[in-house]
């Protein structure tokens, strides 16, 4: 099928496109979800504790650890000296030493650098040990903030520039100039599941590895690389995660090869689970940013040309760093045209946590410093903002102004659409015009309303993870078993791939059962992140289903003297000439006749390119889009705010499980809430995390949630030969969220008296405070 639809669109139970519930909800609720801790422990189960820096960046001039030895319960402390292969646990370049301590000493990085491993008995003996150790310390000059990094030229990998057009020289040449900075806090993942990972030797020096993670196919590497072995000799596992987020991309590794590590050298099962504190402390977070821009408009707010500087607080190692402050730069434009147009990025290296995959991936970031850039348009020029932001779309059709700052076209362009059916469906502007009424007899408490638009870029940017396998069994009694390379985290992953499979093999959901990601099931898989999971995996799914019902097909076709044309899959059922054959029967039937009864399925996503060094290409299969409308409070004495209201509109192309996409959309937008208003990342001047527990990290609970009004837009459809013309879900909607700031950022703008209030991320009550005295000024 060339649409990429499903066929057919018969009547069986739970099809591609029905709302359904997670597969795993009614587990959820009552607790009987499995998950990695929940695992049978064997009786020889040693149990792992981590010893962590207490330093930003230190150099290690003595260890004694022979008291963690000597304690109760312990049975091995290792350092990086047990290590049979390589002690780097580093994704994409091999510069994160997984123990700092070694024979020699050591250097540690970051305050919650690992140091080395204790495996005992309980977890509170090894935990209890690790305190005893004596270590000295030479203390090193340490780098903390952007600005210290962009001082000391200190980067985690080369700045990078993507450009079209002269922007300096439009900019110099508008009737008017616009510049400003935006400081960007991070943001904990926060996943209710904490990082934990179950390592089980084998014979002949076999690992298994239950583990948290949303990369199987990386942490097998990773762990095989530490233990000195093929990757044929590891196996990993996931059911399911207690959340990821992307920070169980990347992060796992080190549980995953730290407990395979202590299994390696006792010869025994090993686990090791992170502790809030220490794993608040020792994994990476969404960046921080710092964004400066410049540009040139006319009178209208078109932007002429424009300048964006992002510097990006990495860490103490490259990790995904690369790849995501690429997708900031990508996403810079959010969905606006420049004429002119230089995006510079800066990767810079400080002894902090290395930072990692965060939904969104980077573009969350790059979105918000073009919101802040119409945003300053609008209030330089006193324009309304949203017309300043429609004026500045990309064009409906594909032309002159439809080049992104990487020289793609956007072909699919929905914006203008979907703006203007959430700006009438929220009525915003006689909302609009009552907040200003409001604001005039209001003289503590003032509101705002904002407006803003999302395109989101569909795929990894790193071209080569753009695929995926699945591997599906049919049983002789007409059962199926679905095992593909995504993992599910919440998100509602393996429900969907069901369906797709219910869909192609045109028989109830309730036939279909999903196994654990297994990397010796389906090999060489990408992470579940990037928006790709049923993108990709579905489409893998429906590569392996097809190749069945051809062998079914064919083999109905010579049983019943038809031809292949001849031969329909009904519901439950097949179709040959004059015979209708339930499919359980005709599945015996092809078994009894030596016809192969599993699959493979392969996807690679089509058209996508890049050209690094020229900065060009289609990074993109294709954008997913939305719109949001917020109104905000702020008390202009206390700094205090609510997000009171929020109108969110979404294109999913056609659902593949509207229930579920909705969920996804709330879910979203309410975590891009918590970045931008509460969830405050604070180090001390030690380098310390000081914010690493529920205590002092504020995620937004269930009192924070405005009114929600949601819905997915009913006109979706993917031009793009997607899983039955579906759109990604996972990530796009969190930048939705842009718009809450946006309006807390016009409330403080209604308490001023003509400043421009430069609200800086997250818009803590002290951070409302200061772009209140700035709106004052």
């Amino acid at each position: 099928m060339m649409d990429g639809t499903l066929e057919p669109k018969a009547a069986i139970d739970g099809a591609a496109g029905e709302a359904r519930r997670h597969d795993s909800a009614d587990r959820h609720v009552a607790g009987a979800a499995l998950y990695a801790d929940d695992a049978r422990a064997p009786a020889d189960l040693l149990h792992v504790a981590v010893a962590l820096s207490p330093l930003a960046h230190g150099r290690i001039v003595s260890a004694d650890l022979s008291a963690a030895r000597a304690a109760p319960g312990v049975v091995a402390v290792l350092d990086a000296g047990a290590v049979p292969g390589e002690n780097d646990t580093g994704p994409v370049a091999h510069d994160e030493p997984m123990l700092a301590l070694g024979p020699e000493g050591g250097v540690a990085c970051y305050a919650g650098h690992p140091l080395f491993l204790v495996a005992a008995e309980t977890r509170d003996a090894a935990r209890r040990a690790v305190g005893l150790a004596r270590i000295e310390w030479e203390k090193l000059p340490a780098i903390l903030t952007v600005e210290q990094a962009m001082a000391a030229e200190s980067h985690v990998a080369p700045p990078y520039r993507m450009a079209r057009g002269d922007a300096a020289a439009a900019i110099a040449a508008a009737p008017h100039r616009v510049a400003g900075s935006i400081e960007i806090g991070g943001q904990d993942h926060f996943y209710l599941e904490g990082q934990i990972a179950v390592a089980t030797p084998g014979e002949d020096g076999e690992m298994h590895v239950l583990s948290s993670t949303q990369h199987p196919s990386e942490t097998q590497v990773i762990v095989a690389r530490v233990l000195g072995l093929p990757a044929s000799a590891v196996t990993v596992e996931v059911r399911r995660m207690g959340g990821g987020f992307g920070g169980k991309e990347t992060q796992g590794n080190f549980c995953a090869a730290a407990a395979a590590l202590v299994a390696r050298a006792t010869g025994r099962p090993a686990k090791l689970r992170l502790d809030r504190d220490d794993d608040m402390t020792m994994t990476g977070k969404r960046h921080a940013f710092v964004i400066d821009y410049e540009a040139g408009v006319d009178a209208e707010g078109r932007i002429l040309g424009v300048r964006f500087v992002q510097k990006a607080r990495c860490g103490w190692s490259l990790d995904l760093s690369a790849a995501i402050c690429d997708r900031a730069m990508f996403h810079a434009d959010n969905a606006y045209f420049y004429p002119a147009v230089e995006i510079v990025s800066y990767r810079l290296r400080t002894n902090t946590c290395s930072d990692t995959a965060f939904r969104g991936f980077g573009g969350p970031q790059g979105m918000l410093g073009a919101e802040r850039l119409m945003d300053h348009i609008a209030h330089a020029l006193g324009l309304d903002p949203v017309e300043v932001r429609r004026r500045n779309f990309y064009d409906r059709q594909a032309g002159a102004r439809s080049v992104t700052p990487y020289h793609m076209r956007v072909e699919d362009n929905v914006i203008h659409e979907i703006a203007a059916e959430v700006l009438a469906s929220s009525d915003y502007a006689a909302r609009r015009a009552e907040i200003e009424r409001w604001n005039a007899e209001s003289p503590v408490l003032k509101r705002g309303l904002a407006f803003c638009p999302v395109k989101f870029g569909i795929s990894f940017t790193t071209t080569f993870l753009n695929q995926a396998g699945a591997l599906v069994h049919i049983y002789q009694d007409g059962s199926v078993l679905l095992n593909h390379g995504g993992t599910e985290m919440g998100q509602g992953l393996y429900q969907k791939v069901a369906q797709v499979a219910a869909s192609e093999l045109n028989i109830d959901l309730g036939r279909i059962r999903l196994s654990s990601t297994r990397t010796d099931k389906v090999p060489n898989t990408s992470a579940t992140a990037a928006s790709s999971g049923s993108d990709m995996n579905g489409m893998a799914v429906r590569d392996a289903c097809r190749k069945l019902k051809n062998r079914l097909a064919a083999f109905a076709a010579e049983r019943f003297g038809v031809s292949t044309d001849a031969v329909r899959f009904e519901p439950n059922a097949v179709r040959a000439g004059a015979e209708t054959i339930p499919f359980e029967a005709l599945v015996k039937m092809a078994y009894l006749a030596r016809t192969p009864l599993s699959a493979t399925g392969f996807y690679a996503t089509p058209k996508i390119w890049w050209d690094r060094p020229a900065a060009k290409g289609r990074p993109f299969y294709y954008f997913a889009y939305g719109a949001a409308v917020c109104e905000a409070v702020i008390d202009t004495l206390t700094g205090e705010n609510r997000i009171l209201r929020a109108d969110l509109l979404h294109d999913v192309g056609r659902s593949l499980n509207p229930a579920i996409d909705l969920g996804q959309v709330e879910g979203g937008f309410i975590q891009g809430l918590g970045w931008l208003t509460t969830e405050e990342l604070w180090w001390d001047d030690a380098g310390r995390l000081r914010t690493h527990a529920p205590s002092t990290y504020k995620i937004p609970t269930a009192g924070d949630r405005p009114e929600m009004r949601m819905a997915l837009w009913a006109r979706g459809e993917n031009r793009e030969f997607t899983i039955r013309r579906s759109k990604a879900v996972g990530e796009p909607p969190l930048m939705l969220a842009n718009a809450a700031f946006l309006a807390l950022s016009d409330a403080a703008r209604a308490a001023g008296t003509g400043g421009y209030p430069a609200l800086d991320a997250p818009a803590t009550p002290e951070r409302v405070l200061a772009a209140v005295a700035r709106a004052r000024a």
